[in-house]
């Protein structure tokens, strides 16, 4: 018992990671996001720094350890990585983003101090947010993955995403466990902290009903295919011939679309292996029938460079190279170490080159639509990119490499608050899920089965207008973040709130 009541919070904080994970899809308990935040907030009050610390790395042990759980699979049944390689490898991953939680719970309780009870917890969000915007955005080329407002896609916080993004409202939500504890250590009083989040939901739930962008034209018809092989055989070269034709012959039943789409990397092969015998064809064919056709594959360029590549056939003939590579997967930062310890492992890993932040819009189905592969999806500021001029968003996809676990779902719920920021219409075409139709105020429209071979169908509207955050991008909302705690700090250190 004495054991327990010493230790009491270093037990809570992984099980409050595991509520946290819980909280995303393919789960969807979005109040334990809440539950989740109060009990780790609550576990960093009146401590040291350093014992905060400690807290919020068993935090993030729970929360990365049971939320990327997925990349055992990716490393070892894909990688051909060994049992125990694999396991050793994945353990360090989780060790190795625990940190930032860890780093989150130190900077929050060093910055707000013991001596201004207030400030201590309402520091507690912004210092979050802020270590989540590191993280995603500019470590290692960002790991948005797990960022809490991702688990608001069903609640009335969606309501401010068109506003404020993934940091706005992870700051919003952030603030709601903050208001609990105050309400809890009587910092404020229990009628004023349900007066102020009553207030702030209600306004989330009136936003939801806000339509910040209109349609432009008439309904286009589209078609994503999902090719559903598998990611152990896509590459073999005796099934090269198997997968062209296969996607050709799905292709040619849905000529009457205005647009159909193939997942990444659906040809397994260079551009320059299939550009004449293959695609050519499929090109003229394609502008024949009146079709847009959306097809991706990796690219050679000059100077031994590797490309992820898009390209769209038929009337309107062009190419999106991947900007926003995937770190440890299409590229290898922390060289040499990353290549040594990945090459002792027999793990064999892309090489790509960005594409560039210039590109042109892609076109298809009469309209400029941002494309994304894969990993892009991941970040908001990728998608405002092609605003207001893109009508819709694209995204390609191969998840294939992590099996039946919970990667995809979570993919999934990433990609839909893509629509929600950008108020478009999302294509996601996948090789074995999810594929699916998203609407403007992110809800699924369509979605194919996971691991089934199919031709996902249905209409979309093009989109034109500019929501608020189209507008500011998350550098704008982060400022006035960092603003707004300035001001807290020179408040409180005037007066005790």
């Amino acid at each position: 018992m004495i054991f327990l009541s010493k230790w009491r919070w270093e037990l809570i904080s992984p099980l409050a990671g595991l509520f946290l994970t819980l909280a995303f899809a393919p789960f969807n308990y979005s109040f334990l996001a809440v539950v989740s935040l109060v009990l780790i907030f609550l576990a960093w009050l009146n401590c040291s720094p350093g014992r905060a610390a400690f807290r919020g790395y068993l935090f993030g042990v729970g929360l990365f350890g049971s939320g990327i759980s997925w990349v055992y699979i990716s490393i070892h049944d894909y990688g051909g990585a060994p049992v125990l390689g694999a396991a050793l490898l994945t353990f360090a991953v989780v060790c190795f983003w625990s940190l930032f939680p860890a780093f989150t719970a130190y900077l929050s309780v060093s910055l707000s101090g013991k001596k201004h009870k207030a400030r201590v917890v309402w520091f507690f969000p912004f210092v979050w947010i802020f270590v989540e915007y590191y993280r995603g955005y500019w470590f290692l080329n960002g790991f948005p993955w797990l960022q809490i407002a991702y688990t608001q896609l069903e609640t009335p916080l969606q309501g401010f995403v068109p506003i404020v993004g993934v940091y706005g409202t992870g700051f919003l939500l952030g603030l709601t466990a903050s208001i609990i504890i105050s309400a809890i250590n009587r910092t404020i009083k229990y009628n004023w902290a349900l007066i102020v989040l009553l207030l702030l939901w209600s306004m989330g739930g009136y936003l939801s009903t806000v339509k910040w962008t209109d349609a432009i034209g008439e309904p286009i018809q589209v078609a994503l295919i999902q090719g559903n092989v598998p990611q152990d055989q896509k590459w073999l070269p005796e099934n090269r011939v198997k997968t062209l034709l296969s996607y050709q012959e799905l292709t040619e039943q849905h000529w009457s679309s205005d647009i159909v789409i193939w997942p990444e990397t659906a040809i397994p092969a260079y551009l320059s292996q299939v550009k004449t015998f293959y695609l050519d064809p499929l090109s003229a064919k394609a502008k024949e029938k009146n079709t847009d056709l959306i097809v991706s594959l990796p690219a050679r360029g000059e100077a031994d460079e590797y490309f992820n590549a898009v390209l769209t056939l038929g009337e309107n003939e062009g190419r999106y190279n991947k900007n926003h590579l995937l770190p440890f997967g299409e590229y290898l930062p922390l060289q040499p170490l990353s290549g040594f310890i990945l090459g002792s492992l027999n793990i064999r890993l892309g090489n790509f080159t960005p594409g560039g932040d210039d590109q042109v819009l892609l076109e298809a189905g009469g309209y400029p639509f941002s494309t994304s592969i894969c990993y892009e999806d991941a970040f908001g500021e990728e998608a405002i990119r092609g605003m207001p001029d893109a009508a819709f968003l694209v995204n390609v996809t191969n998840d294939a490499w992590f099996g039946n676990s919970i990667e995809p779902h979570q993919h999934m719920q990433i990609a839909q608050m893509r629509t929600l920021e950008t108020g478009r219409y999302l294509l996601r075409a996948t090789n074995t899920g999810v594929t699916a139709i998203v609407a403007p105020d992110g809800t699924i429209v369509a979605k194919a089965p996971l691991f089934k071979q199919t031709v996902l169908t249905g209409n979309i509207l093009p989109m034109g207008g500019m929501t608020p955050y189209a507008k500011l991008g998350d550098r704008i909302v982060i400022i006035m973040l960092v603003l707004l705690v300035f001001l807290l700090y020179i408040f409180t250190n005037k007066r005790e709130i």
